[in-house]
């Protein structure tokens, strides 16, 4: 029951949003061109759904693509921050400036470092960086986190720098790293976005390049559309990535 509930209540709620939007749309005569109603979003969306769900792909495959080049730097450098202080202390300036600094002021510099002709490089650099903060925190949190008592008996029994790392502080870290690849993995995706938006131009054709073609045209219901399948797909992301950290803890608290 209590399962069903929590299934039923979310779409509920979404679906009460969607019918006010509809009614308040029809009763108050708004026109399509400022705000269209769910009614048309969603014929649009079925009636563009082969080229934005290609779009879509485009987007996700960028993401994606980012996120595994940034994890692989982001765990490296998380691992060199946890075997001593003074290679923290020189990483985190970095790594505080890729958090803070927006990534739309970034974009024109990478537009430019990649050429023109290769907007899909400064794509995927923006959401390199959107995506190492959270992946680098969580790594390096959880390398730090291991339980002082086996941190002593790893002591007693004379354990080298190396077995410490792979049999101790790589399996601590392993939750705390995951919930920092789930954040990662969503602003390597709003990265992505953000990058066809301001670097991309027209060359990537993914779905931010769908929105802002529609937005120009003024045809507001095809980039709702295509924002609606931006939600889609990170949805599904979310939800894909959820199910394999739920396995993956539940293999860990096994061990």
């Amino acid at each position: 029951m209590t399962r069903a509930l929590s299934l039923v209540a979310p779409a509920a709620f979404v679906a009460l949003l969607l019918g006010v939007w509809q009614a308040s749309c029809v009763l108050l005569d708004v026109p399509s061109y400022f705000l269209p109603t769910p009614l048309a979003i969603a014929a649009a969306l079925v009636a563009n759904a082969g080229l934005l769900f290609a779009s879509a792909w485009t987007t996700l495959s960028t993401a994606l693509g980012a996120f595994l080049i940034v994890g692989a730097i982001a765990n490296l450098a998380a691992l060199a921050a946890a075997g001593g202080r003074i290679v923290e202390n020189s990483l985190r300036p970095i790594a505080v400036m890729l958090q803070v600094t927006p990534i739309i002021a970034l974009a024109p510099l990478f537009t430019v470092w990649a050429g023109v002709e290769h907007p899909e490089r400064a794509v995927i650099a923006l959401a390199c960086v959107a995506a190492f903060f959270p992946i680098y925190s969580g790594a390096l949190a959880g390398l730090q986190s291991a339980d002082p008592e086996l941190e002593r008996l790893f002591d007693l029994y004379g354990a080298t720098a190396w077995q410490r790392m792979f049999r101790l502080r790589i399996p601590s870290a392993i939750p705390l790293a995951m919930e920092g690849y789930k954040v990662g993995l969503g602003l390597a995706l709003v990265g992505a976005v953000v990058g066809e938006m301001m670097a991309g131009g027209g060359g990537s054709e993914g779905l931010a390049w769908r929105i802002l073609e529609a937005s120009h045209r003024m045809e507001m219901d095809r980039s709702f559309a295509a924002v609606a399948a931006l939600g889609l797909i990170a949805g599904a992301l979310h939800l894909g990535y959820q199910a394999l950290e739920t396995r993956a803890l539940a293999w860990w608290r096994g061990r």
